[in-house]
């Protein structure tokens, strides 16, 4: 089940993602992680939602991993 991580909807926690940084908006480079919190509270948020990772980093998930590209 691959997503963009734009609707909160398809993200729980367990779920590996991709997320930006804050610290890396301008490069777009991309940090992989479990998903531990989720920080945003709407439905849907265009840059991604806001979450925690098990390691503390929070960022925007850009894009949900499936099984196969862990």
């Amino acid at each position: 089940m691959a997503g963009n991580g734009k609707n909160r909807s398809d993200i729980r926690p367990g779920l590996h993602v991709d997320i930006v940084l804050k610290k890396d908006q301008r490069t777009g480079v991309t940090t992989r992680g479990v998903v531990k919190d989720i920080l945003t509270n709407s439905l849907f948020h265009p840059h991604g939602i806001k979450v925690r990772l098990q390691d503390g980093q929070v960022g925007r998930v850009q894009s949900i991993v499936d099984g196969t590209d862990i």
